[in-house]
């Protein structure tokens, strides 16, 4: 899996993944995880959680025309500050028509239910550019003032995240496993193997990325869900796999997964885990 589409390092949370419908779940998932970290309270949470939900909703919907088959990317940017977290979602679709008929009646109600629940709520984009949608969520409860304000690319099959600040790793991490091991369904043993893995390479990883952000692909198939972190400085990747040894009982959390391995590209090193 590529990381073209997040290459550059974020401060809050960038996520890249294909414009499906079972893919706003997991982007919510990962937005309530990055709020609960930054102290945003329930009415907050469950605001953002309904902006986003109307927007990648409607990228999903009206963004590509051919969307089912091959959808094209749903991007979606987050910056958490000190006062709540500014969220946008993004595509490179047909872009919003003016000319729009009933059949765009959802994209209307959507983008009114945004801007009702944001503090600040711009739109930009227009036909063959893609559409782009910012939202502001504060910490305390949603907002009332909303205002409204180029050749789509390839098939994306997987999820591109890069977390620019290391606290966040853990709470996005393991929801968006949980979410998509659940969505598997995989066995309830399983699930729970996943967050305690996931939850202790959240704790090695952040130090072993040269420029301080994370970044990792979470990949869904038939068989199950696999994760990619990387790339990390050279030997990163080993000095992770090592820290989650049990030295006192001669085992490792690396055993929660059915699959552990190390991978060395041209870029830097990756960490490959995989649950069946």
């Amino acid at each position: 899996m590529k990381q073209n589409g997040i290459s550059e390092g974020p401060t809050g949370l960038k996520m890249r993944l294909a414009a499906r419908a079972e893919n706003v779940a997991v982007v919510r998932h990962a937005l309530a995880g990055l709020a609960e970290r930054i102290g945003m309270d329930e009415a907050g949470i469950a605001d953002l959680k309904t902006v986003v939900t109307e927007a990648c909703t409607n990228v999903v919907v009206h963004a590509y025309p051919n969307g089912g088959s091959a959808p094209g990317p749903l991007l979606i940017e987050a910056e958490p500050d000190s006062e709540g977290v500014t969220v946008t979602v993004s595509d490179s679709g047909s872009g919003i028509n003016p000319e729009a008929g009933s059949e765009r009646s959802s994209l209307r109600l959507g983008l009114s239910l945004i801007a009702a629940l944001s503090t600040s709520f711009s739109i930009s984009g227009g036909l063959n550019r893609g559409t782009e949608v910012t939202m502001r969520i504060p910490l305390r409860g949603g907002g009332t003032d909303g205002a409204l304000g180029e050749a789509p690319e390839p098939r994306v099959t997987g999820t591109e995240i890069a977390v620019g600040n290391a606290e966040l790793l853990e709470p996005v991490l393991a929801r968006l496993v949980g979410a998509l091991a659940a969505r598997r369904d995989l066995p309830v043993e399983r699930l729970s193997d996943a967050v305690l893995l996931t939850d202790a390479i959240s704790v090695a990883a952040p130090g072993r990325f040269a420029d301080g952000c994370v970044r990792f692909d979470i990949e869904e198939s038939e068989e199950g869900v696999a994760l990619r972190l990387g790339p990390m400085d050279r030997g990163g990747a080993e000095e992770v796999r090592r820290a989650l040894e049990l030295p006192d009982i001669g085992a490792s959390i690396e055993s929660l997964a059915d699959e552990l391995s190390v991978e060395s590209g041209d870029d830097g090193d990756y960490l490959l885990i995989s649950w069946t």
